[in-house]
């Protein structure tokens, strides 16, 4: 999923002043959320993601699919602020030192992927759990942010011209619908594994917002 240099034509600034933007409202984010217990689960799951991502397989027109890890973050922290830092550091280490993505293409990359992939998935999570429950939401949560930040980045290519519409969506979408079951199953995996061993990592048994805001616990939370 990752967008080479050039393949975006005049378009890429606009890229990089959305994410300039969400990178605003990540910091501001971290600022009031993170703590000396937390910052190291941020780091936890940063080189997390860059080993899956590593994992790539080749998509024609130039760009690749691979995991994306977005949807966990999102929805460990509740925040998509959070899917946004924690992609831009991957991101950019990426592109600088092991040339997968673009520096040019670097902007659209964090928006796909960090802002929204990890919104995609935090709404879809919150508007979904209350219904299937927090691990089946979390398992659509995670499929539906990779394959829609996947179409996104062919809109995004057919936009510069680089290739057709049709082909990208019918391309980028295929691949990352198998892709996205397994981001599904792993990021279900891990969020028991967290619940089980360190709940008190997982935002949700924090009882807190993407705002920072305190919620009532619930009967279960208060029993731990």
């Amino acid at each position: 999923m990752h967008i080479p240099d050039g393949f975006l034509s005049w378009t890429w600034p606009i890229y990089y002043v959305i994410m300039f933007v969400a990178l605003y409202f990540s910091l501001k984010w971290a600022r009031k959320n993170l703590d000396e217990k937390l910052i190291p689960l941020i780091a936890v799951l940063s080189a997390g993601i860059f080993a899956i991502m590593s994992m790539n397989m080749p998509i024609p027109f130039g760009t690749s699919g691979h995991m994306l890890g977005g949807a966990l973050v999102a929805i460990v922290f509740l925040a998509p602020e959070a899917a946004v830092l924690v992609l831009f550091i991957v991101l950019l280490v990426q592109a600088l030192f092991f040339g997968d993505g673009g520096i040019t293409a670097l902007g659209a990359n964090v928006v796909n992927m960090g802002l929204i992939g990890g919104a995609v998935a935090y709404f879809s999570f919150r508007g979904l759990e209350k219904f299937t429950g927090k691990y089946p939401a979390a398992a659509i949560a995670a499929w539906l942010s990779l394959f829609i930040a996947a179409e996104v980045v062919a809109v995004e290519m057919w936009l510069a011209g680089t290739f057709p519409l049709d082909i990208g969506l019918a391309s980028m979408g295929i691949y990352h619908a198998f892709i996205g079951v397994i981001e599904a199953i792993l990021t279900v995996v891990v969020l028991i594994a967290l619940d089980k061993l360190r709940p008190d990592l997982l935002a949700w048994n924090r009882g807190k917002t993407s705002g920072g805001q305190k919620l009532e616990e619930s009967e279960e939370v208060a029993a731990k």
